[in-house]
């Protein structure tokens, strides 16, 4: 008889089993003294961090009682263990709270290849900081400074990904009102226009421009975000950016859904050197 063949990991799973490992880390233990300190099997506590088995809940309140974790993150992982067999996962946006974000950084971080279309704003990745400040305190006017601030900041550190020593590769695909739109000011946008050509000059940075005259097309209904992962034990996954909130996606079918948006969008852009063209002649214009 056939071995019955295991579910791929949620991705709530997946989140939950890498906020353990960083929660560990930053406790400073290793798996052996986790299991010694609670009793809990080695090979458990592997697959728990693997994302390979659901941890139950009084092993999970176990492990947070060891690792020290705070009232807001308990509350956080332990919502996401009871739902950790759902596939999908919306997270509600507030706007004070960067730490809603924590989920998509992570993904990011361990990533292979992240696959960007933006209607509005240049690309997370790719945004200077004066570029950055300007787009969140213009699209969250209710934010603190502190809470804008904090997410600028937050949004550079996520850019060493670029510059690491196996960066990831990322391809972004933005519509011409994006490098059109002035954020910030003329100057700030120039700066961004600059920083973009320079990005685009690393092998592992794609950027294509869809120019106004190819009318409507399939990003108009919003960004996203595609990525996949270097171990094919983690399936690809897809993330939106919305009014509600963050939504990652995960089933067979959104994923055809969205990679085939990507690829018509592909198509329907200007090649990497048309679009540096454009983005010189913005830059050179002042827009």
């Amino acid at each position: 008889m056939p071995e019955k063949r295991q579910p791929p990991p949620t991705v709530r799973l997946r989140r939950l089993a890498a906020e353990l490992r960083r929660l560990r880390a930053a406790a400073g233990l290793t798996r052996e003294e986790v299991t010694e300190r609670k009793g809990i099997n080695a090979a458990t506590l592997y697959r728990i961090e693997k994302a390979r088995a659901k941890p139950q809940k009084r092993t999970l309140i176990a492990l947070l009682d060891l690792y020290e974790a705070t009232d807001s993150r308990r509350a956080d992982l332990l919502a996401i263990q009871s739902g950790s067999n759902d596939r999908g996962w919306l997270r509600p946006f507030h706007a004070e709270l960067y730490e809603e974000y924590t989920a998509y950084i992570g993904f990011e971080s361990e990533a292979r290849t992240v696959r960007n279309y933006e209607s509005m704003f240049v690309p997370g990745l790719a945004q200077t900081e004066r570029y950055a400040y300007a787009a969140i305190k213009g699209a969250l006017p209710t934010a603190s400074k502190r809470g804008v601030e904090q997410r600028v900041q937050t949004r550079m550190d996520r850019q060493a990904l670029l510059t690491k020593e196996n960066p990831l590769r990322f391809w972004a695909i933005v519509d011409e009102a994006v490098v059109r739109r002035a954020v910030g000011g003329r100057e700030v946008m120039r700066e961004q226009l600059l920083h973009l050509l320079q990005l685009m000059e690393e092998p592992h940075v794609t950027l294509q421009v869809i120019p106004f005259d190819k009318g409507a097309h399939a990003g108009m209904s919003g960004s996203f975000v595609h990525m996949d992962f270097p171990d094919a034990a983690d399936p690809e996954l897809v993330y939106v950016d919305s009014q509600a909130g963050d939504v990652f996606l995960e089933t067979e079918d959104e994923l055809r859904h969205y990679k085939s948006r990507f690829e018509h969008l592909q198509a329907i852009a200007a090649g990497p050197n048309e679009s540096a063209d454009l983005l010189a002649k913005l830059a050179q214009a002042k827009i």
